[in-house]
């Protein structure tokens, strides 16, 4: 009997101290291992079917899109970061986590509405064009969750996206 009483106990010390410790981890502006590889590979998947160069991860560009990320979860808003001088690509879900491929797959599912050989683009290509932009070469990601949301922001440098140019 001493156990079953104990156990509830037990399991919400353990799930504030797993809250406490992510609350800290995000606060920190650095993104997990995991979550770096994952995006790394996740972005260079795509980037190698129309064969433009890998990116590098950058810490920096991760902690400035943490910054957002954690803004705009906080805020309950959802918008590109003003007057920024770096590419962007941001996602938020509800309800359930994205992974670091659902988050790319979303970005590059837009390749279906670019015609590379007119370079337009019938809705809405933004996000994957930014992905696969032939001369960016480093990118930051993070994810922020606040209540049942999460929001992810990637950040690009160089950025892309230059009107009147194809993106590789």
């Amino acid at each position: 009997m001493y156990w079953h009483r104990e156990l509830p106990v037990l399991l919400l010390l353990a799930a504030i101290l797993a809250v406490t410790a992510g609350a800290q981890h995000r606060r920190s502006g650095e993104s997990s291992p995991s979550l770096s590889r994952e995006m790394l590979a996740a972005h260079n998947a795509v980037r190698a079917q129309v064969n433009v160069p890998p990116l590098i991860w950058s810490r920096q560009l991760a902690a400035r899109a943490q910054d957002w990320a954690d803004f705009l979860a906080r805020s309950r808003r959802f918008y590109h970061r003003p007057g920024s001088n770096l590419g962007e690509n941001i996602f938020e879900i509800s309800g359930a986590p994205a992974s670091p491929a659902e988050v790319v797959a979303d970005w590059a599912s837009e390749a279906h509405d670019y015609n590379y050989r007119a370079n337009t683009c019938r809705a809405v290509c933004g996000h994957y064009t930014q992905l696969v932009w032939g001369t960016t070469r480093e990118v930051g990601c993070a994810v922020a969750r606040a209540d049942n949301r999460e929001v992810w922001v990637c950040n690009y440098a160089p950025h892309g996206n230059w009107v009147g140019e194809r993106p590789y």
